[in-house]
């Protein structure tokens, strides 16, 4: 960033150091480090490969740590159902029926307490490896952020380190609901197998033998029958906490005993240095549960900041999980992140940027506590055909997501290179995910991974110039307050500009920092259209963040066209020209 312009320090910090903007980096574990490949669908783990813990080592930290990050969220490391044999280690063999791809989903846990052993180097040692890669993470200034699933485990679940622990055993299977029990039965009746289509050739179906659960569990996406379909997350069991959903009634008091299994997978994790949870389907889960799980956990731990974020689609329930439930975030899938696909994606006729505009009033009371991102694993890669088909295509986007509010951002691996997902991987079919049932190689980001390096020594310049953007933007994070500090506020400019400014392609809007730091950003969501715009700040918005109207002030760009300098007078349009595809941040300063 410019560095002749004046940053003043923010004391905010000082007095709640909560303040600080979170950048995630969201890594697969399982593929992250996976330097093989060869990228068969339906391969085994001996073709395809597989990533490790220590694939992730100090020079891969130190240039996660240098980029800008402040969190690592390592996905998909806790033990899951699987087709790959371990027997051999001791690890009881899951039934293929009941696994999603070879590799297996990680939101099928059936160890809470232990690592899956395809991440680790020496597998009888992999709960050492995992904590060697925290203390490894805590030794570059990143916290850790795990997997939290509490709706849904394995059909086989069991614990080979805490058995004690595991869920059901001590249910009354005669019973459909009972809060004692961990979950939920459809007595009488036997669970009913998807079709095999989803097993792939190389496991000989007539060797498996069948798969029995008598009285059948309700599956983990809420279906109370016996016969869930492939669609369905027919691999999981869903978890009852005390609601009992065919009376609608909750049965809380006394605490069902599931809650206090669920405290204790938790404090096990923490005690292992993790600083942080993200929530899968926390809306499926009561927030009277959330409420006094994290209570609990921070009651337990008053001197360490331990996250909550929580993944959640349902605008309606945002306050309660917020106020009631105490997570530190949400997801923002359903409000910024859906509006900014529509104005990538190829053809749409829904894109519209003054929907911005809607979203930030509807949620500027809780913006703080959102967290946004334009990639995860459950989402279409940019770069993919169904999504923008192109990741340049996405960069006023990515700005948006990053400095549209002071909450928390977040990238998936790989996204700063320009990732994409092109055709079948397996169980993973062509839909633009990077897999997370497949064994699976991805060559961009090898790219950059560089057999350990980590050094970007492979990738294109046009991969290398798409990195640096994101880099760029992560320095303007971390070097203004007006965008990282909780306290900075957001004055929209939609309202007060229509002519010569296309109010659906173009998006305007001031982060100010207590009236001493103001940052001008001015994005064009079109891909081939530049314009000559006329820019209206209003007297109302001068006042609002401190700007005198008697004086004038120099507008100077510090992101993109750094030479680019406007000069700023009351009830005067800033004239000039946007680029197509283009981002300017103006820094605001009073002329001398």
């Amino acid at each position: 960033m410019s560095e002749n312009l004046p940053k003043s320090a923010c004391t905010c910090q000082s007095v709640e150091p909560r303040r600080d903007k979170l950048l995630i980096y969201q890594i697969l574990v399982r593929l992250f480090g996976n330097r093989n490949l060869t990228n068969i669908v339906h391969g085994t783990i001996e073709k395809n490969g597989v990533g490790k813990m220590n694939d992730i080592n100090d020079r891969c930290l130190e240039e996660i740590k240098k980029f800008g990050y402040t969190h690592v969220w390592y996905c998909g490391v806790l033990e899951h159902a699987t087709m790959t044999d371990y027997t051999a280690y001791g690890i009881r063999k899951d039934n293929p029926y009941i696994v999603k791809g070879l590799a297996g989903s990680p939101y099928a846990v059936k160890d809470y307490y232990d690592i899956d052993p395809d991440l680790a180097v020496d597998i009888p040692n992999r709960i050492r490896e995992f904590e060697q890669l925290v203390k490894r993470t805590h030794e570059h200034d990143l916290k850790v952020i795990m997997d939290f699933i509490p709706n849904h485990v394995a059909r086989e679940y069991g614990s080979d380190i805490r058995s004690d622990e595991d869920f059901g055993k001590n249910d009354d299977q005669t019973k459909s609901f009972s809060p004692k029990n961990d979950f939920y039965y459809i007595e009488n009746e036997e669970f009913q197998m998807p079709n095999v289509e989803h097993i792939p050739s190389c496991i000989d179906v007539s060797k498996i033998p069948k798969y029995t659960e008598r009285p059948a569990r309700a599956t983990g996406n809420d279906v109370f029958h016996s016969r869930p379909l492939i669609t369905d997350w027919f691999e999981t069991v869903k978890l009852n906490y005390g609601t009992d959903y065919s009376a609608g009634k909750n049965h809380f008091d006394p605490r069902p005993p599931l809650w206090d299994k669920l405290f204790r997978i938790l404090c096990y994790w923490i005690d292992k240095g993790v600083d942080g949870f993200r929530c899968d389907m926390a809306e499926m889960v009561t927030a009277d549960f959330w409420h006094w799980l994290i209570t609990s956990i921070r009651k337990t731990y008053p001197d360490r900041r331990i996250i909550f974020i929580a993944e959640i689609y349902r605008p309606d329930l945002y306050q309660r999980y917020i106020e009631h439930g105490l997570f530190d975030y949400l997801y923002d899938k359903v409000g910024l992140y859906d509006c900014l696909r529509w104005l990538l994606e190829e053809g749409s006729v829904l894109g519209n940027c003054n929907d911005i505009t809607r979203i930030h009033n509807e949620q500027k009371h809780i913006e703080t506590h959102m967290l946004r991102f334009l990639e995860n694993h459950d989402e279409v890669r940019i770069a993919a055909k169904q999504f923008a088909g192109n990741p340049w295509k996405a960069l006023a986007a990515v700005v948006c997501t990053a400095v549209l509010h002071s909450g928390p951002v977040m990238i998936y691996f790989g996204q700063e290179c320009g990732v994409n997902s092109i055709g079948p991987k397996g169980f993973q079919g062509d839909d633009g995910r990077t897999t997370i049932f497949d064994y699976w190689g991805i060559p961009e980001h090898q790219a950059w991974y560089n057999d350990g390096a980590c050094d970007g020594g492979q990738l294109s310049l046009s991969q290398k110039a798409l990195r640096s953007f994101y880099e760029n933007l992560f320095k303007l994070i971390h070097d203004y307050k007006s965008i990282h500090c909780v306290s900075s506020k957001l004055a929209d400019l939609q309202y007060a500009n229509h002519s010569h400014y296309d109010t659906k392609k173009i998006y305007s809007f001031i982060r100010y920092h207590e009236h001493d730091e103001q940052l001008l950003f001015v994005l064009n969501f079109d891909y081939t259209t530049g314009y000559d715009i006329e820019l209206a700040i209003p007297t109302e918005v001068w006042t609002r963040i401190g700007l005198d109207v008697t004086k004038s002030y120099i507008l100077q760009e510090i992101f993109i066209d750094r030479t680019l300098k406007l000069e700023l007078r009351a009830n005067q349009n800033l004239r000039f020209t946007l680029p197509n595809n283009q981002v300017y941040v103006f820094q605001i300063h009073e002329q001398s």
